[in-house]
């Protein structure tokens, strides 16, 4: 993770942080950008990190896409720009480490949509969310794939339609985000979140996250066929049996 041009990344035992550092370009989401985050996220995945925290610096979490990339551009290049995108976005629910963005001040756009790909966020008081394309002459198309994801068709389309911003509150009651807590408990409350996130098997934890969100797009039907096939096959693996074993024996479980 050396030369690092975007970020900045900071390893303390099991746990990586990862923040954006471009607070003099409100930490948009141009290409570089992205790329860089995808590529320091693959790398962090291939490791024995146990979990990541998305942060960022400056007076906005993430101003969402940068329109530089965009202004006068062909559709090919365009499209590139949401092709980079898709790949960082979906790159987070696909490292088998627990990813929680930690979330200080506005959110928005590519920015929202971000804090949506995580797989658990923590917000300041002072943060705020929106997706405001409603407002403007480009629709929050992509960003909306992650938000409606979260916190379901009708309050997703007021963020989009009417391109508002919600406070930290409102947020954490529609369930884009998973608490919010005083500016200056942010710290402590990520941590602890991810201390309860990452104890146990990490190994189970991986296959948990990677069967929820292949899971969660299916109907009931095959999902459950899904889950159960997984499952099955997990409860045989080593963690499942010492995990058992602990239980039965009133001890606690050793993991490897």
């Amino acid at each position: 993770m050396d030369d690092l041009q975007h970020l900045v990344v900071k390893r303390e035992d099991d746990i990586v942080t990862v923040t954006l550092n471009r607070p003099e370009k409100r930490n948009a989401l141009a290409v570089p950008v992205m790329e860089e985050l995808t590529a320091v996220l693959e790398e962090i995945g291939r490791s024995d990190a146990k979990g990541v925290i998305l942060a960022a610096n400056g007076p906005v979490f993430s101003a969402g896409h940068n329109f530089a990339d965009m202004a006068g551009a062909t559709y090919d290049e365009t499209r590139h720009v949401f092709d980079v995108c898709t790949r960082m976005m979906t790159t987070i629910q696909q490292i088998p480490q627990v990813v929680i963005a930690k979330v200080h001040a506005l959110a928005t756009a590519a920015g929202c949509q971000l804090v949506a790909s995580c797989d658990l966020a923590v917000a300041a008081e002072s943060a705020s969310f929106a997706t405001p394309g409603g407002k403007g002459g480009l629709f929050c198309h992509t960003p909306m794939v992650a938000v409606a994801r979260n916190i379901g068709r009708k309050r997703a389309l007021e963020l989009a339609l009417t391109g508002d911003p919600i406070d930290a509150r409102t947020a954490a009651e529609w369930g884009l985000i998973n608490k919010v807590v005083p500016d200056d408990e942010l710290d402590a409350a990520v941590d602890d979140l991810m201390r309860r996130a990452t104890r146990g098997s990490a190994a189970s934890k991986a296959l948990g996250k990677r069967t929820f969100y292949a899971q969660i797009e299916l109907d009931q039907r095959q999902a459950y066929e899904y889950a159960t096939h997984v499952m099955a096959a997990a409860a045989t693996t080593a963690d499942a049996q010492e995990g058992i074993s602990a239980f039965l024996e009133k001890r606690k479980p050793r993991f490897g």
